[in-house]
């Protein structure tokens, strides 16, 4: 499959018309359904079905959609990095999980930027599990995870920062008077958890071994949607404190009692091909540290 028809195929999934399609990559309507019907001859699937107005997406072709995207993606990354040798430029892409730790991270996107000018950044924000799966195929060069995550595949940095976790809160929920939560405060209250598998396993030792004892109803990948929930006082969520601000809010963040601390880690895919933008990052990061 030719990136060239990999654009074809996507065009047409965004336009949703071959004939906007067409107009779009200055092709006749003859010449790109030959190409579209070559390409899934080649693959041996169905990618669209054909309607009176519209195309629309197979299930095997929203797959190759998402994954061509990602294809693209990672050409123009790979691609920007390897021009313009006499400078240090080019792309950082770095997921990660909500935690206060991007502030340190932003002051060596501060300096690095001062530095090199024409270094672009690009974040994705997601849990551990998402991340880690982006850093495997090669969208993402680095990874902000939240410890517990397995490391063994990756090289990694603890940076000197630790999150703490607790519950937030509606403030009219009887919870927001106390200064500290233990387990047996919050078995009634309806509850959010993460969706990090790993991080389940964490808070079930914290909560005594069993979440069957409490009334979890459901769970949430980044906390701001979930703290739009509490603010409606239609559960409560243990999550990392700082990073839903509270102030001048309806809401409380209580720590745990005893306290349930995690590391933050940068990551990266062993014997990974560093673009000089990333070995400057990495280089200054270890500086700092």
């Amino acid at each position: 499959m030719e990136l060239r028809v990999l654009t074809y195929f996507l065009t047409v999934a965004s336009e949703k018309t071959i004939s906007k399609a067409a107009e779009v990559l200055h092709l006749s309507q003859p010449t790109l359904s030959k190409q579209l019907k070559e390409l899934e001859e080649e693959l041996g699937v169905t990618l669209f079905t054909r309607g009176n107005r519209f195309i629309t997406l197979t299930e095997d072709g929203i797959y190759l959609m998402n994954r061509g995207k990602e294809i693209l993606s990672l050409v123009e990354s790979t691609t920007t990095n390897l021009i313009k040798n006499e400078i240090i430029s080019g792309q950082i892409t770095i997921g990660g999980g909500e935690t206060q730790a991007f502030e340190f991270l932003g002051r060596i996107f501060h300096d690095l930027r001062n530095d090199y000018p024409e270094i672009d950044i690009h974040l994705y924000s997601g849990n551990a599990d998402d991340v880690l799966e982006k850093i495997d195929t090669g969208l993402l060069d680095f990874g902000l995870v939240i410890d517990p995550v397995e490391k063994q595949k990756y090289e990694y940095i603890r940076l000197p920062l630790i999150d703490s976790w607790g519950i937030l809160v509606n403030n009219l929920h009887p919870l927001a008077n106390l200064d500290k939560v233990q387990p047996k405060d919050i078995q009634r209250t309806p509850l959010l958890i993460s969706n990090q598998s790993l991080v389940d396993n964490q808070l079930s030792e914290w909560l005594g071994g069993n979440m069957d004892h409490f009334n979890v109803i459901g769970t949430y990948n980044l906390l701001y949607n979930a703290s739009l929930l509490v603010k409606e006082n239609v559960a409560s969520v243990l999550c990392i404190d700082g990073i839903v601000n509270t102030t001048n809010t309806n809401l409380t963040f209580v720590p745990f009692s005893p306290p349930l601390s995690a590391n933050v880690n940068l990551v990266w895919k062993k014997d990974q091909f560093f673009s000089r933008a990333s070995k400057e990052f990495l280089r200054m990061i270890k500086a700092s540290l």
